[in-house]
């Protein structure tokens, strides 16, 4: 096998993630899909118990951070076709809001 045949694998590999297919999957999905997701369900799953039992406050807030990430991005994407706007903005700005006001509160403000 040689480089060209490699690279053209490779490069098929590939395609499903490049940013115009992410884009496309991310705006179609819904958050039932998401978060009926198996492997997405296993995942988040495994990590809240590790974080329960380790007691870490940091992995608990990665995994608020994460989920809530997932449903601002949903609702902050504009449907497919549309141009982003400052109103469909909102969303997003006062969710990266909330979320880093509430890292900055259990990390910063509140002791053990």
């Amino acid at each position: 096998m040689d480089k060209e045949q490699l690279a053209e694998k490779a490069t098929e590999a590939l395609r499903p993630f490049e940013t115009a297919n992410l884009m496309n999957t991310i705006q179609n999905l819904t958050l039932k899909q998401i978060f009926t997701h198996p492997p997405f369900l296993i995942i988040v799953t495994a990590v809240f118990f590790f974080g329960v039992v380790k007691r870490s406050k940091t992995i608990l807030l990665t995994l608020f951070t994460l989920i809530a990430f997932i449903v601002i991005a949903r609702f902050a994407m504009p449907a497919p076709g549309e141009e982003l706007s400052v109103h469909s903005m909102l969303p997003f700005i006062f969710g990266g809001l909330l979320i880093g006001g509430v890292i900055i509160y259990f990390t910063l403000i509140k002791s053990d």
